[in-house]
């Protein structure tokens, strides 16, 4: 099981959500619920994929009533179902009990984060196993909503994905528009000043230069201390061409190669396959690798302590359902 969050990392976003749904009053739980009623309701999954983002009940629950009791479920435990695959028709996960305007409350912010995550987890895992037997390593990108980039990366190792840099605080990636006025002739001497700098200030600051010719490809390998290079929307033969390039400089094992653009679940196995012979290959899926948030099946009967309504059914594999900007990358 994937480390989570602590809660001091997403308490705002939690606040957030719920300052957001809940506003100062959830009127039709205070005109039809008595206050002192009591119920459960046990979160199910019920589309085949990956489920993610459990620990997050609790965190939730304890914002909305700490009298909200979260119990896991015989046989179901949180480090055995947590970011595992399943295909069950109906699996059950957690279980909550308490006040039952609280547990009104929190249901939608809670089936919000859990079919966000389950769904950037179960497509990322699609990725993942659409280029099995190849070298390819599917990464993720800095294309998320505010405040959603650390879970949405927990997502993304979940489905067997790894992330890139978390900021643009954490890795130097020199791209195209830093590159305008530089002329090709000068870009190997600028790029050894940016890199002479960069390990200046932080020798173990992964270095990155994103190519879309073969031509650029050509001066950036002859750069010591670069350690990826991106090829933005490359086809297959000049891919394949920048292996050649890279492995008759001696840099193999030296500068990975990473692909981005074009990047689909229809394409990532083609892509893969052009860097076969590759010790390790890095895709990166702009565009259609989206995750999904997959929408709105939950429910919550209105029962006592003695019924346990369904509180949640878990879509989140649904790619039709809805893109978001976690997409996914290929490196090599």
């Amino acid at each position: 099981m994937e480390p989570f969050q602590p809660f001091e990392q997403i308490r705002d976003l939690i606040l957030l959500a719920k300052a957001e749904d809940l506003g100062t009053d959830d009127v039709t739980s205070r005109l039809l619920v008595l206050e002192e009623a009591v119920a459960a309701g046990t979160l199910v999954q019920k589309e085949v994929g990956i489920v993610c983002g459990l620990p997050i009940v609790q965190m939730i629950c304890g914002v909305y009533d700490e009298r909200l009791r979260v119990e896991q479920i015989p046989g179901f435990h949180l480090e055995v179902i947590e970011g595992r695959y399943s295909d069950a028709k109906a699996a059950p996960l957690l279980r909550i009990r308490g006040p039952m305007r609280s547990l009104l409350s929190a249901e939608r912010v809670i089936l919000n984060f859990l079919q966000h995550m389950s769904g950037v987890a179960t497509l990322t895992n699609r990725f993942v196993k659409r280029v099995e037997g190849t070298a390819a390593r599917i990464l993720d990108t800095r294309k998320t909503l505010p405040g959603l980039r650390v879970l949405d990366k927990y997502a993304v190792r979940c489905g067997g994905g790894h992330n890139h840099r978390m900021g643009l605080y954490d890795g130097l990636l020199v791209k195209d528009n830093h590159m305008t006025r530089i002329g090709l002739k000068e870009l190997g001497a600028y790029l050894s000043r940016v890199v002479a700098t960069s390990r200046a200030e932080n020798a173990q600051r992964p270095i990155e230069v994103e190519v879309d010719t073969l031509d650029q490809f050509r001066e950036v390998i002859k750069v010591d201390g670069v350690d990826i290079i991106l090829l933005d929307n490359m086809d297959c033969p000049s891919m394949q061409a920048a292996v050649e390039i890279r492995n008759r400089a001696g840099k193999r094992g030296k500068a990975f190669l990473e692909a981005s653009g074009g990047v689909t679940l229809e394409t990532v196995r083609t892509v893969a396959m052009c860097f076969l012979s590759e010790p390790t290959t890095r895709l990166r899926g702009e565009k259609s690798a989206d995750h999904v948030r997959a929408g709105g099946r939950g429910s919550l009967d209105a029962g006592g302590e003695d019924r346990e309504p369904r509180l949640a059914e878990l879509a989140g594999t649904d790619p039709a359902l809805r893109r978001s900007p976690a997409s996914q990358r290929c490196r090599l």
